[in-house]
């Protein structure tokens, strides 16, 4: 029980630098809007668009995995320059051709990448959401 309480805290953090801000997707809707350590801007867009008719105990990881391109959810994550950081279960091949394995891979994805992919092809393809990037400048002016 220990040890997935702590893998659960892992995602759960908020950084900055100079042009971008980073989240960690398993932060819940509710601990996203009570964190003063989060911009109030994002805390506000949260309130008041992300959160709307939704629970708030739903993650971000959870909110973004059932996006689809239609949503209005979807076209703020856009007009906010987010990029998605997610692990993708890829066959690594050996090098002198053996055996192969399965392992994840990190990679940055768009919006319109990530509603482009089914919730049932997320999960064939073992992708993981850890993590938002949002543009400090495009969030400025949402």
């Amino acid at each position: 029980m220990t040890n997935e309480k702590s893998t659960y805290e892992d995602y759960k953090y908020f950084m900055q630098d100079v042009g971008s801000i980073y989240i960690g997707c398993k932060y819940t809707l509710q601990e996203i809007m009570d964190n003063d350590e989060i911009t109030f801007r994002f805390r506000r867009i949260t309130a008041d668009d992300l959160a709307k008719d939704r629970d708030p105990e739903d993650t971000l990881e959870t909110l973004l995995y059932y996006l689809t391109a239609q949503d209005f959810t979807s076209k703020l994550f856009k007009r906010m320059g987010t990029r998605v950081k997610v692990s993708v279960l890829r066959e690594k091949k050996s090098f002198f051709g053996g055996k192969q394995e399965r392992v994840y891979r990190t990679e940055e994805m768009s919006v319109d990448e990530l509603t482009a992919l089914s919730p049932d092809e997320k999960e064939r393809l073992g992708i993981v959401i850890q993590e938002i990037k949002i543009s400090k400048l495009m969030l400025a002016s949402v």
